[in-house]
């Protein structure tokens, strides 16, 4: 990627956060982080990375996305009108499950730590006695 798409990207990415923050009232996207977007070589298209926020509530990815989808075209114009840019790349959001994965990961490797703690206990308890 270059500098200036990476560069635009990071402003999409700021712009569309905020966006959704402060100016969408729709009850389906809920609470969401913007994880990266990624321009085009021509800065044609955007794709917009996204994930919820809530990982371990009953998030429903779907309803997210068709909520997204709606906004679309709404932040497009916003982005627009913000963004000094001689033309405003098509945005595409996909959802982003990394967060979700990390989270998973990180569950996984704290339940392997309190295996590890309780049985290290276990031992001291048995030499002491």
């Amino acid at each position: 990627m270059s500098l200036r798409a990476g560069r635009i990207s990071e402003q999409i990415r700021g712009e569309i956060a905020r966006l959704l923050r402060e100016e969408t009232s729709d009850p389906r996207i809920g609470l969401l982080t913007i994880t990266r977007v990624k321009v085009s070589a021509d800065l044609g298209e955007a794709i917009v990375f996204w994930s919820p926020l809530d990982v371990n509530g009953d998030v429903d990815i779907e309803q997210m996305a068709e909520g997204l989808l709606s906004a679309t075209g709404f932040v497009r114009g916003r982005l627009a009108r913000s963004l000094e840019l001689r033309r405003m790349p098509a945005l595409q959001f996909r959802y982003d499950p990394s967060i979700e994965h990390g989270s998973r990961t990180l569950a996984l490797l704290r339940s392997l730590n309190d295996g590890a703690t309780d049985e290290s206990r276990d031992e001291q308890d048995g030499e002491e006695a």
